[in-house]
């Protein structure tokens, strides 16, 4: 296992990152602490949860997976694991949390970390993430913005400040950024410069073999402010695995159990890009999965790939991707097949 420093922190992650938001939901408790138990002999020294989780998001199981992970970090070595979680922005009508109002204010940042130590049990997270931006943006699969759906926002130094107090107090040791633009990331570096605000150190967004967006603007953002990736949805909800291959029905999965969650993965060539990748995988001895894993790890702005899997025999196969390294013909092949087919599932 490989370890990677997060910007201006003194973070090092382990270069795969356990997500977590199967449980509560898929997983029950006993999964979840045999799944850490497993990564952490692994080598794996990174966490990754949100306090909406598990998904899908929903009043009755909301802060499940946070509370799991709290009863399994009490038998543990604190200082030797690092804890990520995230504070939900506005504009998805989470009614059953904090009353639907979610703006990335004080209050509710003060009342989200609160909530989110008392879960985990905890006295500091060692990266604090804001969900999705407070201001619109196209998010989870939308990918053209439209000025009329802007909203009323709370302002990037107005949302520093806060967490410059929540950071004073301990509470929090760095801040990053999830499913976010360039230029938010840019405003983000610039005001916290400008003002003498904490810096954001990382940036959690979709990256997988479907969806390469990050290799653009993203990815010169990240070059200039050394906010890595951390890089979630390698498998892209599964389909990079080619287990939904002339979509198959399987039972127990997110696509099987929850009917309309994913939709960006039944975007017209996402089949074709599937099977040309499994393919390309068959050719070289390699499981679909670890192909897709260890092309996301080898990118040289991700720092921790954000793996989940609902079963250990997954959890397992997903983890000796580490063991993985591309060769120049493979990575040759796959970026003919991205030629062919560029991001069909953005």
């Amino acid at each position: 296992m490989k370890y990677n420093q997060l910007g201006a922190s003194d973070l090092k992650v382990s270069e795969i990152c356990l997500g977590t938001m199967t449980y509560g939901s898929q997983n029950t408790i006993e999964d979840a602490h045999q799944q850490l138990d497993y990564a952490i002999n692994q080598g794996i020294n990174f966490l990754d949860a949100a306090e909406m989780y598990p998904v899908p998001p929903r009043g009755e199981t909301q802060g499940k997976t946070e509370t799991y992970i709290g009863e399994w970090l009490q038998k543990q070595q604190r200082d030797q694991i690092i804890v990520a979680t995230k504070i939900s922005g506005p504009g998805r009508h989470f009614s059953w949390l904090r009353g639907g109002n979610n703006k990335i204010n004080y209050d509710n940042i003060s009342q989200a970390v609160n909530d989110s130590l008392q879960r985990l049990q905890t006295d500091y997270i060692d990266l604090y993430q804001i969900h999705w931006p407070d201001r619109y943006v196209p998010t989870f699969g939308q990918t053209i913005y439209n000025p009329e759906f802007e909203r009323e926002t709370v302002p990037i130094a107005e949302q520093l400040t806060a967490f410059a107090d929540i950071i004073q107090a301990g509470k929090i040791r760095y801040l990053g950024l999830s499913n976010e633009t360039p230029w938010g990331v840019s405003e983000f570096i610039r005001i916290a410069n400008q003002l003498g605000l904490p810096q954001v150190v990382s940036i959690q967004n979709a990256y997988n073999l479907l969806n390469r967006n990050f290799d653009t603007g993203l990815a010169e953002v990240s070059r200039y402010t050394d906010v890595g990736l951390l890089a979630y949805s390698p498998l892209a909800f599964g389909f990079l695995s080619g287990k939904y291959i002339e979509n198959q029905a399987i039972e127990n999965t997110r696509i099987s159990l929850f009917p309309g969650f994913g939709q960006r993965y039944l975007k017209p060539n996402v089949q074709e890009a599937i099977i040309a990748y499994v393919e390309i995988a068959k050719k070289h001895n390699l499981t679909p999965s670890q192909l897709a894993i260890s092309f996301v790890k080898s990118r040289w702005f991700v720092k921790s790939t954000i793996i989940g899997a609902t079963n250990l025999q997954q959890l397992q196969e997903n983890i000796d991707s580490v063991n993985v390294v591309l060769d120049k013909q493979v990575l040759e092949e796959i970026d003919a097949i991205h030629t062919r087919y560029p991001n069909p599932a953005p």
